[in-house]
């Protein structure tokens, strides 16, 4: 592995460790040569095929991410033809560093909508040319190389002292099941947290029926980790952990992680990323005080075209962001009264209204913006004293996003 980039640094970060009274170590993997740490599955791969009579022959994927950009990276490397297929709806961004890290090695084909249909193009591609498949999770060798993780961590502790806990996030679970292994007979199994987005719960789901799960349907926000369903090999490594190991975080309390790690420590993260630093704040400093703590962060490749979508769904998080349906009287002065009922921190961030002639009342839409989270039991108060009626739509899913 070294042949293509230095270990990443196992870093002590201060503000989180003094927030939780604990000893917290960042496994930054969002500073490996791509930015996450899908280049270690995608080298010992091509390592290991490469020396048992690959040579010759075209290498390919399906991704329109992390996984691209280490199999390019190493195709590069190799000096190996390969061939990346990618959705047609892949951000140019993606599609732009995939080509920078592989250059003249890779090709990139954009096929079909959604990745289903990219990843069966890519398996019809191989059968045609007799190619190599790099799967980017559910193979031996891609979970051999992401327990280099676990080899870095060890070397890098002081003094041979191990981890009380290490939180590892959960797409397909190549990491987790290389990270769980490789400290298998040197840590016990109850000292690791698995972290999962709550709208991809693959591992959870699979842990309490007893077998692998294909979910209907997944959350695509956390793209890094939204799995349908984790790899065979990799259910295998996991299955004896409990379910409860296992955190769904909500997907607006990863974006709070996002902008507070961006603000405060200037450390770039996409969702994936950041999952593991969201479960140390669902854990809590009841759970963490005293502990030393490994969070592994996976991944920092961010596009900065979502960081509105995500300061809006953190701010809700956060309770500093609430949106309501409204019923006013359309009558002279009502948007005036409306408006003398809002608090000295309150803020209008949207509104829209909608007037209807011939109807007593009209709709509004109104975004409402505090500095804090608790001037908002004081303006439903004032709400209900006026006799207004509303709804918060905040956290109805369906509702907030069709008119959000």
């Amino acid at each position: 592995m070294r042949e293509i980039f230095p270990a990443t640094p196992l870093q002590l970060n201060e503000h989180l460790s003094a927030r939780y009274g604990a000893t917290i170590f960042l496994k930054r993997e969002d500073l490996s040569p791509v930015r996450s740490y899908k280049i270690r599955g995608a080298f010992n791969f091509f390592r290991k095929a490469l020396g048992s009579g690959a040579a010759g022959k075209t290498f390919v994927c399906a991704s329109a991410g992390n996984h691209a950009q280490g199999f390019a990276f190493v195709c590069r490397h190799f000096g190996v033809p390969g061939v990346v297929f990618m959705p047609v709806t892949t951000p140019q961004q993606k599609i732009d560093k995939t080509r920078i890290f592989g250059g003249e090695f890779i090709t990139i084909r954009l096929v079909g909508d959604i990745f289903d249909q990219c990843y069966q193009a890519a398996r019809d591609h191989v059968e045609a040319i007799g190619g190599v498949m790099v799967p980017p999770f559910d193979h031996a060798d891609i979970i051999e190389g992401q327990a280099t993780v676990a080899a870095e961590i060890a070397e890098q502790l002081a003094d041979g002292v191990l981890p009380d806990l290490v939180v590892l996030p959960v797409g397909g679970g190549g990491l987790a099941a290389g990270v769980t292994g490789y400290f298998d007979g040197s840590l016990s199994a109850d000292r690791f947290i698995f972290c999962e987005p709550a709208g991809a719960p693959s591992l959870r789901r699979s842990l309490e029926s007893g077998s692998v799960v294909t979910l209907d349907q997944v959350d695509n926000f956390v793209d890094g980790a939204a799995v349908a369903r984790i790899g065979d090999l990799n259910f295998a490594a996991l299955e004896a952990f409990s379910p409860e190991q296992v955190m769904l975080l909500p997907e607006n309390a990863i974006c709070l992680t996002i902008t507070e790690m961006l603000n405060v420590e200037g450390v770039v993260l996409e969702p994936a990323g950041a999952l593991s630093l969201a479960a140390l704040e669902a854990l809590g400093r009841d759970k963490l005080e005293g502990r030393t703590v490994v969070a592994v962060v996976s991944g920092g490749n961010f596009d900065f075209e979502r960081l509105p979508d995500v300061k809006e769904r953190a701010m809700r998080h956060a309770g500093l962001k609430k949106y309501f349906i409204l019923r006013m009287a359309q009558r002279p002065g009502a948007l005036r009264d409306f408006l003398n009922l809002l608090g000295e921190e309150d803020d209008i961030a949207r509104f829209e209204y909608l007037k209807k002639s011939a109807r007593n009342f009209g709709s509004v839409l109104i975004g409402i913006e505090t500095k804090h989270a608790e001037n908002f039991p004081d303006l439903k108060q004032r709400f209900d004293a006026a006799g207004l009626r509303y709804q918060d739509i905040t956290d109805n899913e369906i509702l907030a996003n069709l008119v959000i």
